[in-house]
């Protein structure tokens, strides 16, 4: 996995519980991995770029939403159109397509969110066809708000070696069991959450 799949910097985390020696820099690089690995499943998408495009196949059938405007192929996040390549076929058999394809939401990418639809006049459906998008795959850039929820979470499973059975407390407040997911983190990520299709 790449570096820029961490969501979060160790440097911002070591500031948090003014860490300057790097004892413990194996921990945080742990806790930060393991929270950003969390919200990406936590938002059901990913947001870090593939360094290079790659080829993905979809179901016309089962991915289109038609309007006023034409038919909608829903994909997985694009973020970039470096190498942005569309086809349709089946098999071994592929037709280049891209010239009549537009991608939306419009100016997603100037607005640093990521590509989420093929817009095209049809799409063909049955017989098995089939949409193969090559693409650089992921956001464009890391969103703050998922950055700060990394931060949260990684700083929350850092802290949780100080408190194995999920309880923590001080001779001030009492006792009190530790919630898996901090409010806060789930607020964040809430707007980032992939809708499901019913």
């Amino acid at each position: 996995m790449p570096p820029e799949a961490v969501y979060a910097d160790i440097g911002d985390l070591k500031a948090e519980y003014s860490i300057t020696d790097i004892d413990r820099d194996e921990l945080l690089t742990e806790a930060l991995e393991a929270a950003s690995r969390y919200v990406d499943r936590a938002c059901g998408r990913r947001f870090w770029l593939d360094g290079i495009a790659a080829a993905r196949r979809f179901s016309p059938l089962r991915n289109v939403v038609s309007d006023g405007d034409g038919t909608h192929l829903l994909i997985n996040d694009i973020g970039s159109l470096d190498g942005l390549v569309v086809e349709i076929g089946t098999g071994s058999s592929w037709t280049d397509v891209t010239d009549s394809v537009e991608t939306e939401p419009l100016n997603a990418l100037d607005d640093e969110q990521p590509i989420t639809s093929l817009l095209r006049g049809a799409w063909p459906c049955g017989g098995g066809q089939r949409v193969r998008v090559t693409a650089r795959w992921g956001w464009p850039a890391v969103p703050a708000p998922v950055r700060v929820a990394t931060l949260r979470q990684a700083s929350r499973l850092f802290k949780r070696k100080d408190s194995p059975d999920g309880i923590t407390g001080s001779a001030e407040w009492g006792i009190v069991r530790v919630s898996r997911v901090d409010p806060d983190v789930a607020a964040l990520l809430r707007p980032y959450v992939l809708p499901g299709l019913g």
